[in-house]
């Protein structure tokens, strides 16, 4: 039997219709992503009547091949279409924008409410109270005009007592804020106390009301460096913000203790508790950890009848822990002759020791320490028992 021949067309349109689904993809990729309407508005607060507001649904997915309507007087009809749109409100109100995203099969809907003040209304003007503690724990005078100082000074610890557990009251006053003009008031005044946080949830990071109130108390503040943010909102429905810096710092004393001497091969010590802290990403970074030991050359007891005792000649020191009790520096490298800041230490009389931490040596990093739990001991390696003058820690966070 004679075969019929295919005609090349026939060929052609077979081979075409196998690879349509190659040749003719969409390739923008919106077939397999969510619809989903997101929008965003500029200027965000003290909108006014008779004000331009733009509105930008770029973030809404897919981010081609959908519609976007937008409806803003919630009278379910279209003022406006594509991406972007600007609109101005005729009055003062809270008026419900809602954008409705659609790919022809499937649509979303979000709805935002922007509130507009009148066209006379002014903002009102939000202002932190600065202030300082006189003096810190040094006696020496604090010069500070910016940020609200203070220091926790326990000059007076007990020996039961080695663990810094102290906080302290941060007065927050609002009171040098005003309402904008006379025929307004300030109605809300919400203070933020950790922009790290949204515990409101509605995507701004320094305007939860953790408290409320002009002039209120802060409690419970431990060893820190914060920043606060203040929103107050007028009669008009304007509103303003605010922000300071706290810085809490510490010191703590212990006077006229005993430490005992190493008569079993092993050192006597004496551990102190305290938690640093190094958050970069929280803008929480202390600035240095220092203990200062001050202690006499020689006891007044001082006996050199135990075996292998030569003499009376003291040497403490201070050693340094971090969470993991990893040893981080120590003093032992200091010479005899070289324990004393030339100051306030009584060179005739006493030795005075120094360990100073840096704040990089509490940053997470393979070289360093980290922050948390530290322990800073004093050390006492020699036969004898020593009466020791004071021993102090200090936290710098400013």
């Amino acid at each position: 039997m004679k075969s019929t021949p295919v005609p090349w067309a026939f060929v052609a349109l077979m081979l075409l219709s196998s690879l349509s689904g190659c040749i003719f993809e969409d390739t923008d990729g919106t077939g397999s992503e969510d619809v989903l309407a997101v929008f965003n508005y500029s200027p965000t607060s003290n909108i006014r009547s008779g004000d331009v507001v733009t509105f930008d649904a770029s973030s809404s997915t897919p981010s081609g091949g959908i519609t976007y309507r937008w409806d803003f007087d919630a009278d379910d009809s279209t003022d406006a279409t594509g991406r972007s749109a600007e609109w101005s409100f005729d009055a003062a109100g809270t008026y419900a924008v809602e954008l409705t995203v659609s790919d022809g099969s499937k649509s979303s809907t979000q709805t935002k409410d922007v509130t507009v003040a009148d066209a006379t209304a002014s903002p009102p003007n939000a202002e932190i109270i600065q202030y300082a503690s006189d003096e810190d724990c040094n006696n020496d005078d604090i010069d500070e005009s910016t940020h609200i100082v203070v220091w926790i000074c326990e000059m007076d610890k007990s020996m039961t007592d080695r663990d810094i557990s102290a906080t302290t009251t941060i007065s927050l006053d609002a009171s040098d804020s005003d309402a904008g003009d006379s025929s307004q008031y300030i109605t809300t005044w919400n203070w933020d106390l950790n922009a790290d946080v949204d515990s409101d949830n509605d995507g701004d990071f320094e305007n939860d009301a953790d408290l409320t109130g002009e002039s209120i108390d802060w409690n419970n503040v431990e060893p820190g460096e914060y920043e606060l943010h203040l929103n107050i909102e007028n009669s008009a429905g304007m509103t303003d913000s605010d922000s300071i810096k706290v810085y809490v710092s510490y010191a703590g004393q212990w006077s006229d203790f005993e430490l005992g001497g190493n008569t079993s091969g092993s050192a006597v010590t004496l551990d102190f508790d305290v938690n640093v802290v190094y958050d970069k990403d929280n803008g929480n970074t202390i600035r240095k950890m220092v203990g200062e030991l001050t202690y006499p050359k020689t006891d007044d007891d001082c006996t050199s009848a135990f075996p292998g005792a030569t003499n009376c000649r003291a040497q403490l020191d201070i050693y340094a822990f971090n969470e993991e009790d990893e040893e981080a520096s120590n003093t032992s490298d200091t010479g005899l002759d070289q324990r004393t800041d030339g100051t306030d230490c009584d060179e005739d009389e006493n030795d005075c020791v120094f360990l100073t931490l840096s704040s990089y040596m509490f940053t997470d990093t393979e070289s360093t320490y980290d922050d948390g739990e530290w322990t800073m001991q004093i050390r006492n390696e020699k036969i004898n028992d020593l009466q020791v003058e004071s021993f102090i820690i200090r936290l710098h966070y400013k």
